[in-house]
């Protein structure tokens, strides 16, 4: 059975002229999501589910699903605020989404088979679903068994500004022990560094991975990630803050600490890219074009 990838994309609006996540950047108005469904669906994914907003589906469905269904399997599925379980309801001040893992349990009922978690407006790279969709397919049903494509922290930097990355450590087996969110990360002088908390630099290595929301999971998941949205709605601290967000790293510490589940980090090679600053925007441009140059992708990209 070929797994399926599930796009987090309820964080793009209606109108989409300004929207990063379906900003042309390919020679013919490419997205960088269209690269990504171009990259899953020869790296062996089998079908494709979106989450978004209920408010822009009939645009998502003309604009966007219309390129793809003719060459995969595509489904959608909805986020939104009142999405809640038994006994909850959404706090007066409450604005804000509930967070990435609450976009993942929305496809509990459309995905009944090993499935990648991605953002909808990360470059990944070819080599990256290859990688991850055949790990996905070698687990196949066995359940508890996850994975994360550990990008090496220097194939991530933004060549306008510091950026912020979960830093994973991995026991010796090569599977996931934490990931620390670090931020101000750059290259100083030829070293990739950031401040820990206490203010004190830290050098890391180029290889060091780090987390950029590329998953992999079995549908057990979307059971332990139910429990814990109930425990995190529960918890004072976050029923206190109108902003609190259920991450996914929150579900997968969890996880890890209390042995219910492993986490396999998958290195690879690819370079992660996308648009962190307006400044960042020329560049992607021109790292796609460099990929095409090479070979990589075709000028046009056709479904």
């Amino acid at each position: 059975m070929k797994p399926t990838l599930f796009v987090l994309a309820a964080g793009m609006g209606s109108r989409y002229g300004g929207l990063k996540q379906l900003d042309g950047l390919g020679p013919n108005g490419e997205t960088i999501m269209d690269y990504s469904i171009y990259d899953a669906i020869r790296g062996g994914f089998g079908k494709v589910v979106f989450v978004i907003r209920k408010d822009f589906e009939q645009d998502f469905r003309d604009k966007v699903l219309k390129k793809y269904e003719n060459s995969i399997p595509v489904d959608v599925v909805f986020q939104s605020l009142d999405a809640l379980p038994d006994g909850f309801s959404v706090p007066a001040d409450r604005t804000k989404p509930w967070g990435t893992n609450h976009a993942v349990i929305m496809g509990k009922k459309a995905i009944k088979e090993p499935f990648a978690v991605i953002n909808a407006d990360d470059f990944y790279g070819r080599e990256s679903f290859k990688i991850l969709a055949d790990y996905l397919q070698k687990v196949g049903d066995t359940p508890n068994e996850y994975s994360m494509v550990g990008y090496r922290v220097g194939n991530t930097l933004s060549e306008s500004g510091s950026v912020a990355r979960g830093v994973c450590a991995t026991d010796s087996d090569g599977f996931l022990k934490t990931i620390t969110e670090r931020t101000a990360i750059e290259r100083i002088d030829g070293e990739i560094q950031f401040k820990d908390e206490n203010g004190k630099k830290v050098v890391v290595a180029d290889e060091t991975p780090v987390s950029m929301n590329f998953w992999g999971f079995t549908p057990e998941y979307f059971d332990y990630s139910e429990q814990q949205f109930i425990n995190f709605l529960s918890d004072p601290k976050n029923q206190a803050n109108p902003k609190a967000e259920f991450f996914i790293p929150l579900v997968v510490d969890h996880l890890i600490a209390s042995k219910k589940a492993r986490v396999r980090v998958l290195d690879t090679p690819s370079k992660w890219f996308g648009v962190t600053y307006a400044d960042d925007r020329a560049g992607v441009v021109a790292k796609i074009q460099a990929l095409i140059d090479k070979g990589e992708y075709p000028a046009k990209l056709t479904f």
